[in-house]
């Protein structure tokens, strides 16, 4: 691989930082693929004061976080520091779940004394890694309904994704593959591998062999991830995992969808206190700007928790997801109009 034109951390300036970002096609490496140098852009009068690098990975049967914080803790700190440049924060704190303890303990051994920082152990429980559950659990902060957490002050980037930072702009280079966790009750050579990004998923999936009943293939993980309509598609940035299941482990996926029964289990599993019955009510009846004007749609950052819990099978959050996309492609509409 060739370097192309390094970015200095002492002598670049922030702009110059996000521009090197942008020309290494870094993205949000936690799934959500979300451009990191529009992320890094602090508008003017929004200010940072609090880095955090999320290394909570709570997503189930995903461990890739785990091993580049275990493996890759000096492109880590490299990273952090771009990111404290470009953000001006005062301090960064490395979240890590409990369940991660020697991830903890090594980067704590390893954390150069001139930071201004720390490592900080949280509860393991699902979905500890989404920003807002970080920022409460964290800092005391809520991020506002349709605000950002510019608003309170705060920055998340993922552990993965700093260390592709730290790891590619010292060299110029940009970003040409990612570690991906490959597991489920399907896969015969579980592990997290390196990938190039383009790899077709059927050969992934022959590298590692996979069962003869394999059912379904999830890209990502089975709470936020997305089934792959087919296998010959290819891994992408946004890939954190590829998850596959047997015909006995995907029981649940066979399941008919009955009435909603009100019973409220997915508005007691909502960490974000919506109501997804309701939304989802609305979803059916296609009143899709209902449910984002009066009742937060767009809030939703779909971790999948009310279909998980539903006792009628109702897939409420491919229903969210249709919704937001409906919301956002008549937004679109009404601006392209004006």
């Amino acid at each position: 691989m060739e370097d192309g034109t390094p970015c200095p951390l002492d002598t670049s300036t922030p702009d110059e930082i996000i521009a090197a970002i942008q020309e290494a096609g870094v993205v949000g490496l936690g799934g959500a693929a979300f451009p990191t140098h529009v992320k890094l852009k602090v508008p003017e009068g929004k200010f940072v004061d609090t880095l955090i690098i999320n290394g909570a990975e709570c997503e189930p049967f995903l461990t890739t976080d785990h091993r580049v914080m275990l493996e890759q803790s000096d492109d880590i700190f490299v990273g952090i520091r771009y990111l404290l440049k470009v953000s001006g924060a005062e301090k960064v704190i490395i979240a890590v779940e409990a369940n991660k303890a020697d991830a903890a303990e090594h980067l704590r051994a390893t954390f150069p004394g001139d930071l201004n920082g720390s490592v900080e152990l949280l509860r393991v429980k699902y979905p500890q890694g989404a920003e807002k559950m970080l920022f409460a659990a964290l800092l005391g902060r809520e991020v506002p309904s349709g605000g950002l957490p510019l608003d309170i002050h705060a920055l998340c980037c993922n552990v993965a994704t700093t260390a592709e930072i730290g790891r590619l702009l010292p060299l110029g280079r940009g970003i040409q593959e990612r570690v991906i966790t490959v597991t489920g009750p399907a896969v015969k050579r579980k592990g997290n591998y390196r990938i190039p990004i383009g790899t077709p998923l059927r050969f992934l999936l022959e590298h590692v062999g996979v069962e003869e009943d394999v059912n379904r293939v999830f890209l990502g993980g089975p709470m936020m991830g997305g089934a792959a309509s087919s296998l010959d598609i290819s891994i992408t940035k946004g890939t954190s995992g590829v998850t596959a299941f047997t015909d006995s482990a995907a029981e649940r996926t066979h399941s008919p969808v009955y009435p909603c029964i009100r019973c409220g289990y997915c508005v007691d599993a909502c960490p974000i206190f919506l109501d997804p019955s309701l939304l989802g009510r609305l979803a059916a009846n296609q009143e899709f700007s209902v449910m984002a004007e009066r009742h937060n749609l767009m809030d939703c950052f779909e971790c999948g928790s009310c279909s998980f819990v539903c006792p009628s099978h109702i897939p409420l959050v491919q229903q969210f997801r249709a919704a937001k996309a409906a919301v956002r492609k008549a937004a679109a509409g009404k601006t392209g109009a004006t």
